[in-house]
C-alpha cells in the first residue's frame, strides 16, 4: 500500500510538471509576459498560498527563522534549487521549446555521478561511465537529428538545457536533511516564496507594465494553472521519494516528457524528427540504467 503510494505520487507530480512546459511556452509566445515577471508571480503565489495551508493547520512557520543554521541551508536551497531549476526551466522553453527542456533535465544523473566521483576522488565505475555515454548520444541525436552539419538548438538553449540539469541534480541532492527535519510543505512553501522576493527584487517587477496583462482572464488563467500544477508536481516529487526507490522514482518520472511531447503535439502542433525521438528515448534508457545499476551496486555493497 505504501509502495503503491509512491508510485501514484510520482506519476501525477511528473505528469503535472511535463503539463506545465507546454502552458508556459504557450504562454511566453501569445503573449508580452516576461520569464522573470511570470516566475515570480508563480513563486509568490505558490509559496504564499502553501505558508498559508501550513498555518491554517497549525503549522509554526517562523522558527527556522531563529536558527541560523537551518536558515542558512533553506536560503541556499531557495536561491539554487528552487528559483535555480524554475527560472532555468523556463528559461530553455523559451529557447527552446517544452520537450527540449524537459528531456535536458534528465541530464541531472549525470551531474550527480561527477560530484559523487569528484567528491570521492574516484573515477565513476563502468555501468555509470556507459550511462554517461549512452546519455550524451542521446543528447546529440536530440540537438541535431542526426545530422553533423546542423545543430537544432541554440547556444543559448542549449546553455540554459546544461543549467536546468545541473539545478535539478542539485534540487534532488541538497534539501533531504532540511525535509527530514521541517517537512516537505514547509520547505518547498519558504523556498518558493524566498526565491520569488529575490527574483522579484532583482527584476524590479513592482515597476513592470506586464502587470496590466493579468487582465486577460485566458493568460490569467493559464498562468494560475501553471501555479497550481506545478506546485503540486514539486510536493508530489519530493514526497515520493519517501515510499519508492531511486529506480522507481526515474522510470516513472519518464511520464515527464511524455506528457509533455504528447500535449505539444496534439496542442501546439510540435513533431520532433524520427532522430530526435531515437536520441530522447536513449536519453530515458541510460538514465534509468544509470538509476538501476546504481541501486544494484548499493546493494551489493
Amino acid at each position: 500500500m505504501i509502495r503503491a503510494k509512491g508510485i501514484v505520487l510520482i506519476i501525477t507530480g511528473a505528469m503535472l510538471w511535463g503539463a506545465t512546459g507546454p502552458l508556459m511556452e504557450w504562454i511566453l509566445s501569445h503573449s508580452r509576459i516576461s520569464v522573470p515577471f511570470m516566475l515570480t508571480i508563480r513563486l509568490l503565489v505558490a509559496g504564499i498560498g502553501l505558508l498559508a495551508f501550513l498555518k491554517i493547520s497549525g503549522k509554526q512557520l517562523t522558527p527556522i527563522w531563529r536558527q541560523p543554521y537551518w536558515l542558512k541551508r533553506l536560503v541556499i536551497f531557495a536561491l539554487f534549487g528552487m528559483l535555480g531549476v524554475q527560472y532555468s526551466f523556463v528559461a530553455a522553453i523559451e529557447s527552446s521549446n517544452a520537450v527540449v527542456a524537459t528531456l535536458l533535465q534528465f541530464l541531472a544523473p549525470i551531474f550527480v555521478v561527477i560530484f559523487v566521483s569528484w567528491s570521492i576522488k574516484k573515477w565513476p565505475p563502468k555501468y555509470q561511465l556507459y550511462g554517461i555515454f549512452g546519455t550524451l548520444l542521446g543528447l546529440f541525436f536530440l540537438l541535431t537529428n542526426g545530422s553533423f552539419n546542423k545543430l537544432l538548438l541554440s547556444p543559448e538553449a542549449l546553455a540554459w538545457g546544461v543549467a536546468v540539469g545541473l539545478s535539478f541534480a542539485f534540487y534532488t541532492l541538497y534539501p533531504s536533511a532540511l525535509m527530514k527535519e521541517w517537512g516537505v510543505l514547509f520547505v518547498v512553501g519558504w523556498s518558493m516564496l524566498i526565491g520569488g522576493v529575490v527574483l522579484g527584487s532583482l527584476s524590479h517587477v513592482w515597476k513592470s507594465d506586464e502587470w496590466t496583462l493579468l487582465m486577460d482572464w485566458k493568460l490569467s488563467l493559464l498562468l494560475l494553472t501553471v501555479i497550481v500544477f506545478g506546485t503540486v508536481a514539486f510536493v508530489l516529487f519530493l514526497s515520493s521519494m519517501k515510499y519508492i526507490s531511486a529506480i522507481e522514482t526515474s522510470i516513472l518520472s519518464s511520464m515527464e516528457p511524455l506528457t509533455a511531447m504528447i500535449i505539444s503535439v496534439i496542442w501546439l502542433q510540435q513533431v520532433l524528427g524520427v532522430w530526435q525521438m531515437v536520441g530522447a528515448l536513449l536519453m530515458l534508457v541510460c538514465v534509468t540504467w544509470l538509476s538501476i545499476a546504481g541501486d544494484r551496486n548499493k546493494k551489493e555493497v
